[in-house]
């Protein structure tokens, strides 16, 4: 009974949501580099090749791993800096979205979250977390314990009434949904209404990302109680959930893969991008997703 009533107290707050906003209107022709994009970059090749050793070091160490980025994202400094090539891109693809959202799809421990802020800020559109955004509609509960309290139905179902709120009441929005959202068919006709990007990442790092902090928060993992070492134990049970949902996640309209990413930039294992490198692919992979749709 008490979980009944839990349920029926889910509702969102008018308050809560952002005024809808003008858009550019979508400029003709296909997708490519102006003169003065292509100047400004390399003026910023030269000035980056000016910079001593040292430096270019400490730019790269300081948005190492998603926590540094994060503290960054907070300062300001990781995008307002003269060489943020991943703000440029941002504003190289604005003028085509038209308005357009975007849902970054993935699996648990991805960096949904950590790229999604990140290329809200680029794109200065409004940032959501749709995990977060079911916590406070449900007063606070978190996602585990909606899981542990209601059962995972009930959590699906508040997902995609959090989907289809935020496709029909917003544009220049970027969503960083649950790892199992793709799972139903309805998300991703609200999904589509704006551009999904799926950010593919490899099991074996995933279950090291995930067993360096635990299960506490992922109720999927936490209830496993197959024993071994933290990192087989994800491992396995991230196997599984694969088998369910990878094919689901080819219906996004764009594929960030961070193996590619890391052999493009010539690293050992995918552990080593940034946030802010991802970001800058999945800015590349909506490009072409725009290149594309524009000739039909």
């Amino acid at each position: 009974m008490e979980a009944a009533t839990a349920v029926q107290r889910f509702h969102y707050s008018p308050s809560s949501w952002i005024d809808w906003r003008n858009f550019e209107g979508k400029p003709r022709g296909s997708l490519r580099y102006s003169h003065r994009t292509k100047e400004n970059k390399r003026l910023t090749v030269i000035a980056l090749s000016h910079l001593q050793p040292d430096k270019r070091s400490d730019l790269r160490q300081r948005s190492v791993s998603d926590k540094n980025s994060s503290a960054l994202l907070e300062t300001g400094d990781l995008l307002h800096s003269p060489f943020d090539e991943e703000l440029r891109k941002a504003e190289e693809v604005k003028p085509y979205l038209n308005g357009r959202s975007m849902y970054l799809v993935g699996m648990m421990g991805s960096g949904k979250t950590t790229v999604g802020k990140i290329m809200a800020r680029a794109l200065g559109y409004t940032f959501f977390d749709c995990d977060t955004m079911i916590e406070e509609a449900m007063n606070g509960t978190s996602v585990a314990e909606i899981f542990e309290h209601f059962g995972e139905s009930v959590f699906r179902e508040k997902e995609t009434e959090t989907l289809k709120k935020l496709s029909l009441m917003y544009h220049q929005v970027v969503v960083s949904t649950g790892g199992g959202a793709v799972i139903r068919p309805i998300n991703w006709k609200y999904m589509h209404k704006g551009i999904s990007i799926w950010l593919d990442v490899p099991l074996e790092a995933l279950a090291q990302r995930i067993a360096a902090v635990g299960t506490n928060s992922r109720p999927l993992l936490h209830d496993d109680e197959s024993g071994g070492d933290p990192y087989t134990v994800a491992l396995n049970r991230l196997s599984t959930i694969w088998e369910g949902r990878g094919e689901a996640y080819t219906n996004a309209s764009a594929r960030v893969s961070l193996e590619s990413i890391t052999s493009k930039h010539g690293y050992r294992n995918v552990s080593d991008l940034t946030p802010t490198e991802i970001a800058i692919e999945a800015f590349e992979q909506v490009q072409c997703f725009l290149n594309k749709e524009d000739k039909y």
